[in-house]
């Protein structure tokens, strides 16, 4: 508004100061048009007229500046208006109002398009009537400007005439939008003030609150119509008298109440009481109450403003709400447990930021620790197993195109590597438009479950496969022990069916049947045992012969129990079992202990089983109790009865075996002697093994009665000390053999000697002696007499009687030592020697003068076979496959008679007149004692062949 009067008193000015141009030009013209004779009279008036018009002008322009200026602070232009030639004038801000440049010439044209269409009829009908009657205007419209803005402009023109007497128009424009915009906002502002005071009053209402003003000076308080409704009054105007509200507050609660007033007066704080009211009809409700005291300039309390709110509903609703946050915090702990429980969470996939929120229980089958807010989808997808990750997204992918649920069953990798598999479904939700935005699912680690059901399928197959194997089925009957039915409403396994050689497709066979597939001589009591167990309900374990269709007759074992669910008899379950394999070798069995008794019998051995710790007896054959002579069947305890036996000579040395086994673990090998009840001492050999997966001290073995063996070692230890004398006076015997090269042999070194002795004493005797060959001759000499010593001892050790000894022995070296010996009988005979002797063949451990006599004794009867026959003795040693050395004595002699093959190694048996039958039995003897072993055959051609083998141990 003071923007308007401004450009209204510019407006008057401007036009008082047109009026003073107007006239001084009208007095210019009037002077011009006087006479041409008063021109220089009027000269020096012009030009002061002139002068005052420049003044004018300068004041004119300057006023024009400062109401262009005010146009422009004012948002106000001005124009002017020729009616009679349309012309119209506008100043600089005007122009720019109505959005033209300044260099275009205005028209009504130009004006009425840039105004509003819906102001347009109405501002032509007012220019025809200014047109008409030359009223002044005053109108406000809208014009709207090429760039789509709107404006709001006021007009007020005033009609005059110009100094032809035409009708013109001087006005004002000035944009209002913004005091339009403003006016709008304030009608608006009212328009919200009047719906919120509405509103509010509405709102009391609905949320039962009102609002009180007390008037601490008077003690008196005014109350809305609300605030009557909640004390259950009816509203009605002027204040209330405080006694009233006091009476109607409960008297429980009246002194809090007052209490929490006078603080709030006295401290200035917000008043806040909970309290209950009891309305004139007895009704108790319960009120909350706030209020804020107001005070003068001296600080004086002189009035509270408060609201009152009925709160009974919220408190009962907050009651409920108490018990539904308990059962909702119970609900979502027992889903909370339940998710863990099956191991099942949750998720929310936002379809459109990738992200999801998620249970715990989903982060903890992710194998991530849970926390608030979403995860992004990277993380879960990097956590699915990379061979099906394409799959899993693949199937989301088909779902949200199709809107069916996604369900597929695939693999993770938690981020310690631990591989699990899960089970997840997934519902899309769709906006109004259709697009889906949302999908909610939950996933399952079914791990566990898959592993069950793995090892079920396994299990089934292991039980499939087991009854296979073990020839067993399974079967049920529901009706037996129920009702006497036909077919008694069998089940049968097919293993069932094959052990019976019957076709599944044909089902169980009914009761008729099923007997007559028993055998004749056991169906009358299987036929009884089903009776029983209908009639008693009682279990059975009966083994029976069944006869297939073919002819084959097989034991069947056929365990029944009855199945009873809350004391209740239901069914019968059981398993029948081809045991024909069984029942055979336990046959078997029966026979083979029946045997074993009597080989253990035959052989003196006893088993056993004990431990030897607490002296327990888990097992004691009748032989092993025959051979302590005792009936334990009359002792508790039968091994103090078998260990008091022992012979007290014996115990120590066996009890220190015993512990020292038992301590180590080892299995024992112990002899002893005992005293049987009858008083006969017998030898016994115990053997004990001990199983490491037993306990400590069990050791199961065997007692064998080793009385006659010890006498035969006895017996044998006397015949061996015979055969040792035996072999000995053979070696005596075939001293006289020898004699005669044992002269040749000691002959040539002794006359070797002679000869020496005789050059040494000439090498001394002349009247030179030479010294160094009369030494040469004396060492040859004594080289001579060594030589014929090592003969004569070498002979007599091949007739010392010694005890063996063992040591290592060349045997390539012993043949060549025997031929050297035995040369002369070869040559006295005929005899050539031929070695083949294996090179770096190895030592074996004996003794060498036995191992000596072995050989002298073969090549002496190789070369009496040959005599006068000019015979040939090959001697081959070699290393057989099996790692023993293999020496052959193989002659060209008169042989081996085939009838006397098999007893030339016979004791006293011999071929040769003088000969005493020891010879050859002896060498078997001692080849034998080294672990050897040694045969005769006869060649093809002439002759025999003698060959021993000798373990090359050292």
């Amino acid at each position: 508004m003071v923007h308007f009067l401004i450009v209204l008193a510019l407006s008057i000015a401007l036009i008082a100061v047109l009026g003073v141009w107007r006239r001084d030009r009208r007095l210019l013209s009037e002077s011009r048009k006087g006479s041409q004779d008063r021109d220089a009279e009027r000269t020096a008036a012009l030009e002061k007229a002139n002068e005052g018009l420049r003044d004018s002008q300068v004041d004119l322009q300057r006023r024009w500046q400062y109401l262009a200026e005010a146009q422009r602070l004012s948002h106000s232009g001005t124009f002017g208006w020729k009616v009679h030639s349309g012309e119209l004038v506008w100043s600089d801000e005007t122009y720019k109002i109505l959005g033209f440049a300044r260099q275009m010439n205005p028209t009504f044209d130009l004006v009425f398009d840039r105004v509003h269409p819906e102001d347009r009829d109405r501002l032509r009908q007012l220019r025809d009537r200014a047109t008409q009657n030359g009223m002044d205007l005053d109108v406000e419209h809208r014009i709207l400007l090429p760039d789509g803005v709107i404006k709001y402009v006021h007009a007020v023109a005033h009609a005059g005439r110009d100094s032809s007497g035409d009708l013109e128009y001087m006005g004002v424009v000035t944009d209002i939008t913004e005091r339009k915009r403003a006016e709008e906002e304030r009608q608006a502002l009212s328009r919200n003030l009047q719906e919120s005071k509405a509103r509010l009053e509405e709102a009391q209402r609905v949320a039962h609150m009102g609002h009180y003003y007390w008037d601490l000076i008077a003690n008196r308080v005014t109350w809305s119509d609300e605030l009557h409704r909640i004390y259950g009054l009816t509203p009605h105007e002027g204040p209330i008298d405080m006694a009233m509200v006091r009476e109607m507050i409960h008297p429980d609660d009246r002194e809090h109440v007052f209490r929490a007033a006078e603080e709030s007066v006295r401290s200035g704080v917000h008043s806040e009481a909970e309290h209950r009211v009891v309305r004139p009809d007895g009704e108790v409700r319960t009120v909350q109450g706030l209020g804020t005291v107001k005070r003068d300039a001296s600080g004086r309390a002189y009035e509270m403003f408060g609201t009152v709110q009925d709160i009974t509903e919220r408190k009962r609703a907050e009651q409920e709400r108490q018990l539904l946050s308990r059962d909702l915090q119970e609900n979502k702990a027992w889903l909370e447990e339940a998710q863990r429980v099956t191991h099942v969470g949750y998720w929310v996939w936002d379809l459109e930021t990738n992200r999801l929120i998620v249970s715990d229980e989903y982060c903890r089958i992710l194998g991530l620790t849970p926390k608030k807010g979403p995860i992004d989808l990277g993380i879960v997808r990097e956590i699915i197993h990379p061979e099906d990750r394409e799959y899993v997204f693949r199937t989301a992918e088909e779902a949200i195109r199709s809107g069916e649920r996604a369900d597929c069953e695939h693999r993770i990798l938690r981020p310690n590597g631990e591989l699990r598999v899960v089970h997840s479904l997934g519902d899309l939700k769709k906006d109004s438009s259709g697009r889906p935005y949302q999908m909610f699912g939950t996933t399952q680690d079914i791990t566990d479950r898959k592993r069950g059901e793995e090892a079920l399928r396994r299990s089934q197959f292991y039980l499939s496969e087991g009854q296979r194997l073990a020839h067993m089925g399974s079967w049920a009957a529901k009706d037996l022990g129920i009702r006497w039915t036909d077919d008694l409403g069998t089940y049968w396994s097919d293993e069932v069916y094959k052990i019976f050689g019957l076709e599944p497709q044909k089902g169980p066979p009914n009761l008729e049947q099923y007997l007559a597939a028993v055998h004749p001589d056991d169906r009358a009591s299987m036929e009884e045992t089903i009776r029983m167990m209908h009639e008693q309900r009682c279990g059975c374990d009966v083994t029976k012969r069944i006869v297939r269709p073919d002819g084959e007759v097989r034991y069947v074992r056929c365990v029944g129990v009855p199945v009873f669910e809350g004391g209740v008899f239901k069914a019968f379950h059981g398993t029948t079992i081809d045991v024909t394999e069984q029942e055979l070798l336990t046959q078997e069995l029966r026979r083979e202990r029946a045997y074993l008794t009597e080989a253990q019998s035959l052989t003196h051995a006893g088993s056993w089983a004990s431990n030897l710790v607490t002296r327990q007896v888990f097992h004691s054959s009748e032989e092993n109790n025959r051979l302590y002579g005792f009936d334990v069947s009359q002792h508790p305890n039968p091994f103090d009865l078998h260990y008091n036996s022992i012979l007290a000579e014996d115990e120590p040395a066996l009890a220190t075996k015993l512990e020292t086994a038992i301590r180590s673990g080892a299995d024992f090998d112990v002899e002893y002697r005992i005293r049987r009840s009858d008083g006969a001492i017998r030898f016994l050999r115990g053997i004990g093994h001990h199983n490491p997966a037993q306990e400590l001290g069990e050791y199961f073995g065997i007692t064998i009665d080793i009385t006659d063996r010890k006498r035969a070692e006895e017996e044998r230890e006397r015949l061996r000390q015979l055969e040792t004398d035996l072999a000995h006076i053979n070696r005596v015997n075939m001293m006289g053999e020898m004699a005669a090269a044992l002269a040749h042999e000691i002959k040539q070194p002794i006359a070797a000697a002679v000869t020496n002795a005789g050059a040494c004493l000439g090498f001394l005797d002349g009247e030179r002696p030479d010294i160094l060959e009369a030494r040469d001759a004396a060492s040859g000499t004594i080289g001579c007499a060594r030589r014929a010593a090592e003969i004569i001892d070498h002979v007599r050790s091949l007739f010392k009687k010694s005890f063996p000894q063992r040591e290592p022995v060349n045997l390539n070296e012993l043949i060549r030592e025997i031929s050297l010996l035995l040369q002369n009988d070869s040559r006295r005979n005929s005899v050539t020697v031929h070695f083949e002797l294996a090179e770096n063949l190895p030592e074996v451990a004996g003794d060498r003068v036995q191992l000596e006599q072995v050989l002298m004794n073969l090549m002496l009867n190789a070369i009496e076979a040959m005599r006068d026959a000019n015979g040939d003795l090959t001697i081959p040693s070699k290393m057989t496959d099996e790692g023993h050395l293999l020496i052959s004595v193989i002659d060209t002699g008169v042989g081996i008679p085939t009838d006397k093959v098999d007893r030339i190694f016979d004791t006293f048996f011999t071929t040769k007149p003088q000969g005493t039958g020891m010879g050859l039995a002896i060498s078997r003897s001692i080849v034998e004692s080294h672990g050897g072993r040694l045969w005769a055959t006869s060649n093809s051609g002439r002759g025999s062949t003698f060959r021993f083998t000798l373990p090359h141990k050292v």
